[in-house]
């Protein structure tokens, strides 16, 4: 059975330790319960100078404390539960004449090294010169530390490699004031390869500071497409002047995994040990950078070979997965982000059309098939809205209802109510008549019948046809039909003017959509927008744009089942996209794994398994056939999405081929069907 780390996951915790100030027998004996707690973690990174505590002021000058720490040090290798993991712990070491403030790292029974921090405060609070001297500057020298001779500098990097996802798992570890430097350290160690940044920390609390340090922990992350773990140390140490709030987190790649309580955040203050772990993704870090391939220009800056790589070995892998994985990866949980991202996405795209509207001269006409149904409802509201922004009359836009076949009475009153609510220009073409029109033609060619018992030949009329249509709807289905009826409303619109589309990022990426029928347009502001975020979308701009009877069509239109209604109703109601192509909320978490993250199938399905939120529960068997569904079709499908309008990108995927998407239209799938 696959492991976290088969997968390119590393479990990290970031450990905030009960301390006794000056006592580092008892401060090693609390690491040591600690770290028999987290066996399963491969590292695990306690705060700065956690053996003798960071509060020990001139005690940092009596021999006893630093003898002590050394003797802490080794109490911790000698007794750890497993050497397999990854340990920092802090301490004082002096060499020479000098006192170092230093991370040492452990692993397999020994020190396999030592970083000196770098960067020693002395302003405000902080008067550590009185005690310590910055790490040096320089190549990697060898210092002797308890009878073993163990590398000291500041440009260590700690490697151990994924073997089946070609991985190295590269850590360094910078002290405190490092982050908070205009280039910290760790920027050149990413640089150098490290893609697990880790800080021991010694912060204390002020107001606004937790925010400040917060942020610095998610932009650098970010900055360097990298995790970074940091924890600080506890209010345990002594509080004579500052108290130490306990802050510890986790973040990759500019997102903020996991937190700790701290000093000052709402909650009981901690007396005892806590900690926070999660699995950080090393192999979509390091896709990520293979894909900003300016990262890689960085390295003109730094000279790599100033790093000495140290080899650590992990134990046997955890299973299971200790990070949030949204089912819903487009759609914020959060309710107050979810409605920011909405007004973000909806200004961009007001934004874009009203660029392109000013380009149609001074008197522009705009055409829009209203269905009804929620992504030409997203579209008109974009357009009403631009209208607004550019000082023009909403009957700038012609709205164009075209029931068919399969148009039900709520969509249609949906669609004819919306565009009065908006006032915009509107018309109704009823497209079944040039639709029989048109089979009829094809049947003289062809002898093409779009239902097995509808016989076209004795050429029905209209009533007659529907007629013949009732009895048969759900015996047979046929794609030709649906695709005269796309293809007639598209050649209307059209014909009518300048054209904006409608379809969405999900049915360009499934290809559900009909060539050079709805996935044609002159613009379409919906072409990045997958089809979990357009509903909410929708409900956002009824709740915060309009008021009355506009937005109770808008929230009916928000509750409609999603249907291409191209097919006439039948005992079991409207003709269901879902059923036939398969839910969107698995679409859209595959679309986002395959094309924001580069993650293999596998990778997927496991994903997938830990995912929350989904609307129901799915068996492994179902995510493997619409995982599957979805593979084949957006292999398929390539040669639409080479042929699309402009439209404005507004996340992290798009699908554009002129520049997030490039694909050969004839690419094989098998090697991402053989899972």
């Amino acid at each position: 059975m696959a492991t976290n780390r088969d997968f390119g996951f590393v479990r990290i915790t970031a450990a905030v330790p009960k301390v006794t100030v000056a006592d580092p027998k008892q401060n090693a004996d609390e690491i040591l319960s600690i770290l028999g707690s987290l066996q399963d973690s491969d590292i695990v990174v306690f705060p700065e100078l956690s053996i003798s505590s960071y509060s020990c002021g001139d005690l940092f000058h009596q021999a006893a404390l630093l003898n002590s720490s050394l003797a802490g040090i080794k109490r911790i290798i000698s007794n750890m539960p497993t050497s397999e993991q990854l340990v920092f712990v802090g301490a004082p070491i002096s060499i020479g004449s000098a006192l170092f403030n230093c991370s040492v790292a452990l692993n397999s029974g020994k020190i396999l090294g030592i970083a000196p921090k770098q960067f020693i405060p002395n302003y405000n609070e902080f008067y550590e010169r009185r005690w310590f001297a910055p790490g040096p500057v320089g190549p990697v020298r060898q210092i002797e530390l308890l009878g073993e001779s163990v590398p000291f500098s500041p440009q260590l990097l700690f490697t151990h490699t994924l073997p089946t996802v070609q991985t190295d798992v590269v850590v360094y570890v910078e002290v405190c004031e490092a982050i908070w430097m205009p280039v910290p350290p760790s920027s050149m160690a990413a640089i150098a390869g490290a893609n697990i940044l880790c800080n021991q920390s010694a912060s204390n609390e002020v107001i606004g500071k937790a925010d400040y340090r917060r942020n610095l922990v998610q932009d650098q992350s970010g900055r360097c497409i990298a995790a970074y773990a940091y924890t600080s140390c506890a209010p345990t140490e002594s509080t004579g002047d500052v108290v130490f709030g306990g802050h510890a987190l986790i973040a990759e790649g500019g997102q903020l995994l996991c937190e700790s309580d701290r000093v000052g955040n709402g909650n009981s203050v901690k007396r005892d040990s806590y900690w926070i772990t999660s699995d950080v993704d090393v192999a979509r870090l390091q896709t990520d950078r293979r894909r900003t391939t300016s990262y890689s220009d960085s390295e003109k800056y730094i000279s790599s070979q100033n790093y000495q790589r140290i080899p650590f070995g992990l134990g046997k892998s955890a299973r299971g997965l200790l990070r949030k994985v949204d089912a819903l990866p487009f759609v914020p949980k959060d309710l107050r982000t979810l409605d920011n991202r909405c007004a973000e996405i909806f200004a961009i795209q007001t934004s874009a059309l009203a660029k392109r509207i000013e380009c149609l001269g001074p008197s522009p006409k705009i055409t829009i098939g209203v269905s009804g149904g929620l992504d030409s409802t997203l579209a008109l509201l974009v357009a009403a809205r631009t209208c607004d922004l550019l000082s023009l009359p909403r009957t700038t836009i012609l709205g164009v209802t075209m029931p068919g076949f399969g148009t039900t009475d709520m969509t249609l009153t949906n669609a004819r109510e919306l565009m009065r609510y908006l006032r915009v220009n509107s018309h109704e073409i009823d497209i079944r008549q040039g639709s029989l029109n048109q089979f009829l033609d094809l049947h003289k060619i062809t002898g093409y019948q779009p239902f097995n018992k509808v016989k076209l030949s004795d050429n029905p009329t209209l009533d007659l046809f529907l007629k013949r249509l009732s009895r048969v709807r759900d015996k047979s289905h046929d794609l030709v039909f649906e695709n005269v009826q796309a293809r007639c409303r598209t050649e209307l619109l059209m014909n009518l003017g300048f054209v904006i589309g409608t379809g969405d990022l999900s049915e360009l990426w499934l290809g559900w959509c009909t060539y050079n029928a709805d996935h044609q347009s002159m613009y379409n502001v919906n072409c990045s927008i997958p089809k979990t975020l357009v509903r909410f979308l929708v409900e956002y701009v009824a709740e915060n744009e309009f008021s009355g009877g506009v937005r109770e069509t808008l929230l009916s239109i928000a509750g409609t089942t999603i249907s291409p209604e191209l097919l006439p109703t039948d005992r079991k109601g409207a003709q269901r996209t879902e059923d036939t192509v398969g839910p969107y909320e698995l679409h859209d978490f595959f679309i986002h794994h395959i094309v924001r993250n580069g993650y293999d199938p596998a990778k997927i399905l496991f994903m997938a398994k830990h995912a929350k939120g989904w609307s129901r529960k799915y068996s492994l068997k179902q995510l493997k056939h619409w995982l599957r569904i979805n593979l084949e079709r957006a292999f398929a499908q390539q040669y639409k999405r080479d042929d699309v309008p402009n439209g404005p990108k507004v996340g992290s995927v798009g699908l554009s081929p002129r520049g997030d998407w490039r694909m050969p239209s004839d690419a094989s799938p098998d090697i991402w069907l053989d899972f």
